[in-house]
């Protein structure tokens, strides 16, 4: 059996454990054959491609980012071959099916090509954890150990200068990492996409921190909104799905706190700083099971699936019960943090 691996969306640490996964166990376990696709599905369309073996994932585990790229190119754009011209290629290339690693678009995608009868079966990494289905993604604990860091750097500095300190996590529909790391960190404020809050109530928890003498700390989500607020806050242009990419409602926020308050406050924009760099023991473990759980699905002919985690076991689930859906943050895990606001 021949496989096709590749990597699309965002990149995140993780990747390349979940490749030498999937390969050496295929290629040990079950004698299989994989090919590897540059930059997504661009390499797809363009035949861009080599040979994945023991020699070309040694070592990759501990690595950051992915050997194969990753790009937002998509299979059904105007560019792209679409369902024949998957299939052609697959001809072409000999490939009986595909292992799509990727967030919310590419699983999608996945599952549309199981529904044309194109082999698919996805591994999900995302750094915002938020695919359904699936306890954890691969990346999310790296990114949250990141933003962890950054909220203890700032408290330091913060309580020097009695400012109040806000960072902006990355996302856009869902705030696990603003939730995970602000927990983590012990913020005093955790904004979240999914739950609006007031200026005054922000504001409030604020001026109680420094009453006590404390210098606060504020994580937003960069997908946050005021109440009454119908969009996020935007820095210009659109991001590679066409969405208006996000970004800077950590410096709206600080403005407001301070003409709010009277508290000087400054503002930390993480960014892609969450994205990159070595992953944590915790995500190449997971990655690793996940490529090797995604290899046993492929000698299986368990297509149209992905492999999930659930509870400490990977499981496979519908790629249908995945594609299009956000896991967003429960209100009941809002209140358990927003109890100890201020």
């Amino acid at each position: 059996m021949r496989v096709g691996v590749l990597v699309s969306g965002g990149d995140c640490p993780g990747l390349n454990a979940a490749v030498r996964g999937a390969v050496l166990h295929g290629v040990e376990v079950y004698g299989h054959d994989y090919l590897g696709y540059r930059d997504g599905w661009r390499g797809v369309a363009k035949n861009d491609s080599f040979i994945l073996n023991r020699n070309r994932v040694r070592g990759i585990a501990p690595l950051g980012g992915t050997i194969l790229g990753t790009s937002r190119f998509s299979p059904f754009g105007d560019e792209g071959p679409g369902i024949a011209g998957l299939k052609e290629i697959m001809k072409r290339d000999q490939l009986d099916g595909f292992l799509t690693i990727g967030g919310n678009g590419t699983q999608t995608v996945a599952q549309m090509l199981h529904e044309a009868g194109i082999n698919a079966i996805g591994l999900p990494k995302t750094i915002d954890n938020d695919l359904e289905e699936t306890d954890y993604s691969f990346g999310f604990d790296t990114a949250v150990h990141v933003a962890t860091e950054a909220i203890d750097r700032l408290r330091t500095t913060g309580q020097s200068h009695k400012r109040c300190m806000v960072l902006e996590v990355m996302g856009r529909d869902a705030g696990w990492i603003a939730l995970h790391a602000g927990i983590a960190a012990g913020a005093h404020v955790i904004l979240l996409p999914e739950f609006a809050e007031s200026l005054d109530q922000i504001s409030e928890w604020v001026r109680h921190v420094h009453e006590r003498g404390r210098a606060s700390l504020v994580v937003v989500a960069e997908g946050f909104k005021f109440k009454g607020m119908s969009e996020g806050v935007t820095k210009g242009g659109d991001d590679g799905f066409g969405r208006a990419r996000l970004g800077g409602i950590g410096e709206v926020l600080a403005d407001k706190i301070e003409e709010r308050t009277g508290i000087e406050t400054r503002a930390t924009i993480l960014g892609h700083v969450q994205r990159g760099g070595v992953p944590t023991a915790f995500d190449r473990v997971l990655a690793t099971r996940a490529g090797a759980a995604g290899a046993d699905a492929v000698a299986r002919g368990q297509w149209g699936t992905m492999v999930a985690l659930r509870g400490t076991d990977t499981a496979l689930v519908p790629l249908s019960a995945v594609a299009g859906k956000t896991k967003q943050v429960p209100l009941n895990r809002y209140d358990e943090a927003r109890r100890m606001f201020g």
